[in-house]
């Protein structure tokens, strides 16, 4: 792709999630997202081929449908209250539509079958703005309107986001639909705190698109795509390979890691509004998360361990060698 065409596309992506997060017109919000999505298009086709091809088609369909029940709703409500404010979404057809069209662009559960499909068929760098900016703007919109919107509702979804992002990973080899699936679990933790602390939800985010961005920038350096690849890269790169399956440790919430910090943030949460039964559930549920992360760190490591004799002379040469690039993520790491 030419580098000034990339670098308008790139603005135009950057422009309409800061017209979404800035605007307190439904108008305005719609084109935005419009502008996002038609930027985002032209990036997950950077690899011209049928794969890439079929996965934009989808996301466009997808992100199109919402777009379609986004603006019926502002039109519905329009018409009940008069004002194109994002603060006055009074009518209740409206705000279920807009929970539907907001939870359908962000990929959660009944409306999450885009999400795995996509991100398998774009390239990593693709598959990581998919999972992280992309995002950004749906999320923003749903903390701003969190008071107006059916609680049941999300909490409905919320919980049948974090079952399938357990279940469905649990038998794939593909790294980026394993992304893809913890990206739906971690979308149905947000969405089940929003009703009841909205910032928390931000702190959720913050620590996901951390841990998602440098899970995805070691998966480029390295070039895996698959658990076998990874397996495989353990006994050539260890040190970046071990940075993964620490970072995929963390997004499964296993303590003392740092993606164990907002999972348990939000459950103290919830038990102290009384909501313990949902609390318990969402509990259990992280365990399938937890389960599938530590089966790639047993596959990838225990299994295809170097022998005795060359393990101390590969770390100290590759320790060397990769040591000035993962200082940066070391440091993530330990914040």
């Amino acid at each position: 792709m030419n580098p000034l065409i990339f670098l308008l596309i790139l603005l135009t992506m950057f422009l309409g999630t800061m017209l979404v997060m800035m605007s307190s017109h439904w108008f305005l919000v719609w084109t935005g997202f419009e502008m996002n999505m038609l930027a985002i298009i032209p990036l997950l086709t950077k690899t011209h081929n049928p794969r890439t091809t079929e996965a934009a088609t989808k996301y466009f369909l997808t992100q199109a449908t919402a777009s379609m029940l986004l603006i019926l709703a502002t039109t519905i409500n329009l018409l009940y209250t008069g004002n194109w404010s994002i603060m006055k979404l009074n009518n209740p057809m409206a705000s279920a539509m807009m929970t539907m069209a907001l939870t359908m662009k962000l990929g959660l559960s009944p409306f999450h079958f885009w999400v795995p499909e996509v991100t398998q068929g774009v390239p990593l760098s693709s598959g990581l703005i998919l999972l992280t900016w992309q995002k950004l703007a749906p999320l923003s919109i749903l903390y701003m309107i969190s008071p107006l919107m059916d609680s049941y509702l999300l909490m409905i979804m919320a919980l049948l986001s974090i079952a399938v992002g357990g279940w469905g990973g649990l038998n794939q080899t593909q790294m980026r639909k394993i992304m893809a699936y913890s990206s739906i679990g971690h979308m149905g933790w947000m969405i089940a705190i929003l009703a009841y602390n909205p910032t928390m939800m931000l702190l959720n985010l913050y620590m996901y698109i951390l841990m998602t961005i440098t899970i995805f920038s070691l998966l480029m350096v390295n070039m895996t795509t698959t658990m076998t690849s990874l397996s495989y890269s353990w006994n050539k790169l260890p040190l970046t390979s071990m940075i993964i399956l620490i970072m995929m440790l963390s997004m499964g919430g296993l303590p003392p890691l740092t993606g164990f910090m907002p999972k348990w943030l939000i459950i103290q949460e919830m038990m102290k509004n009384n909501n313990i039964i949902m609390s318990t559930i969402m509990t259990l549920l992280a365990l399938l998360n937890l389960y599938f992360y530590t089966r790639i760190t047993y596959v990838t490591s225990l299994t295809t361990l170097p022998t005795m004799n060359n393990t101390k002379m590969i770390w100290q040469f590759k320790f060397s060698k990769q040591m000035p690039y993962m200082a940066p993520i070391i440091i993530i790491m330990t914040l």
